[in-house]
C-alpha cells in the first residue's frame, strides 16, 4: 500500500503492527493485547484522517495509485468469464483509453463502457493516462448504439482527468466526438447509468457521462476543470490548486447538493483500495438497482426522463 502526504500517520501505526507482530513470531511472546491496542489507534486515525477530508485531498485520494481501475471493477463485478471487450470505432482505430464490451451482472446483460487509467509507466504512456482520443469516444457511442440495438443497459465509468489534449486529437475531431457522444446519449433509447469512480473532469467525462441517473463514488471529484488546470488559468501556476478545489465545489457532497448527480455510492473506510471487493459489491448492487427500476420504462420515456434531468440543471436569469 502506497500513502499520500496526510496519510503518513496511519502509516506510521501500521509499521508498528507489523513490527508488533514480527517481535511476537520471533520471540514467541504473546502480543495479540499490545497488537489490538494499536489496530484500535489505526481505525481512529483513519476516522479522523477521512472523515474530515479537504477537497483538495479528496482529489488526491481519487488518484491514489492503489485505486481500482476499470477494468478492475469490470473483473470484480461480472460474473466469471463473461466481459467480453470490443474493439475499434469502425472509422480509425481502436483507443486503449476508452475500453468497453458486453457483459452480465447476476445474469442480466449490461454494455459496460469506461475509461482507464494505467499502473506502470509504460501501461499508463499506452492508456495516456485515461485521456481518450477522438476515436475512443466514438467507440464508446458505437457500443452504445449496439446495446440499443439489442435493448441492454448501458453502464459508463468513469475516470478521467479529461480528454487527451493533442494535437492528432484535435485533427481528427476532439471537440466534436465528444459533442456527438452527448447529442446521442439523450436520445438514446436503452438505460444508462454513469459512475464516477474517481477522476471526472470537463467534457472527457461528459463524452460518456450522460445518464439517467449519475452516481459518485465517495472518493471522487466531477466538475468542469481539474483544481490544477484551474490555478494556472487563473494564477498562472499551480500554487493555488487547493483554493482552486475549495471553490470548484467538486466532491460528491456538493454534486448532490446541486443535484449534479443522483447519490453517492459509499466506499471503503479511507478509500477502495482498502477493500476493493466491498467497493465492487457496492457499484455492483446499485447497477443492479438502477436495471430493475428502469426495466419497466418505454424508451421514449427513457430518452424523456433522461433529458429533462438535464435540461433542469442550473439557474437562468432573464
Amino acid at each position: 500500500m502506497e500513502y499520500l502526504s496526510f496519510e503518513l500517520p496511519i502509516k506510521d501505526l501500521m509499521d508498528q503492527l507489523q513490527t508488533c507482530s514480527l517481535v511476537g513470531e520471533e520471540s514467541g511472546v504473546d502480543v495479540k493485547l499490545a497488537c489490538s491496542q494499536i489496530e484500535d489507534k489505526i481505525l481512529e486515525k483513519k476516522k479522523e484522517i477521512y472523515e474530515n477530508l479537504t477537497p483538495w485531498q479528496r482529489v488526491q485520494l481519487s488518484r491514489h495509485p492503489d485505486r481500482p481501475y476499470t477494468i478492475d471493477y469490470i473483473n470484480g463485478m461480472v460474473d466469471k468469464g463473461s466481459f467480453l471487450e470490443l474493439h475499434g470505432d469502425r472509422n480509425f482505430a481502436d483507443d486503449p483509453a476508452m475500453i468497453g464490451g458486453l457483459a452480465t451482472l447476476d445474469g442480466q446483460k449490461v454494455m459496460i463502457i469506461g475509461t482507464q487509467k494505467g499502473r506502470t509507466t509504460k501501461e499508463r504512456q499506452y492508456r495516456r493516462f485515461g485521456m481518450p482520443n477522438p476515436e475512443g469516444y466514438r467507440k464508446a457511442l458505437r457500443l452504445m448504439k449496439l446495446a440499443e440495438k439489442f435493448k441492454i443497459p448501458v453502464v459508463t465509468l468513469v475516470d478521467t482527468p479529461g480528454a487527451y489534449p493533442g494535437l492528432e486529437a484535435e485533427e481528427r475531431g476532439q471537440g466534436e466526438a465528444i459533442a456527438r457522444n452527448i447529442f446521442e446519449m439523450v436520445q438514446l433509447k436503452t438505460p444508462i447509468f454513469t459512475y464516477i469512480i474517481g477522476e471526472g473532469a470537463s467534457g472527457g467525462a461528459l463524452g460518456i457521462g450522460v445518464g439517467n441517473k449519475v452516481y459518485m463514488l465517495e472518493n471522487t471529484w466531477y466538475t468542469v476543470i481539474a483544481p490544477e488546470s484551474c490555478s494556472s488559468i487563473l494564477w498562472r501556476n499551480w500554487d493555488h490548486k487547493e483554493d482552486a478545489a475549495n471553490a470548484l465545489n467538486l466532491t460528491p457532497k456538493d454534486a448532490l447538493r446541486e443535484k449534479f448527480i443522483d447519490g453517492v455510492i459509499e466506499e471503503p473506510l479511507g478509500g477502495a483500495q482498502y477493500d476493493p471487493e466491498v467497493a465492487y459489491l457496492n457499484l455492483k448492487n446499485s447497477i443492479l438497482q438502477n436495471i430493475k427500476a428502469f426495466s419497466k420504462f418505454s424508451g421514449q420515456e427513457l430518452e424523456t426522463q433522461r433529458q429533462e434531468k438535464f435540461i433542469a440543471m442550473g439557474q437562468f436569469k432573464g
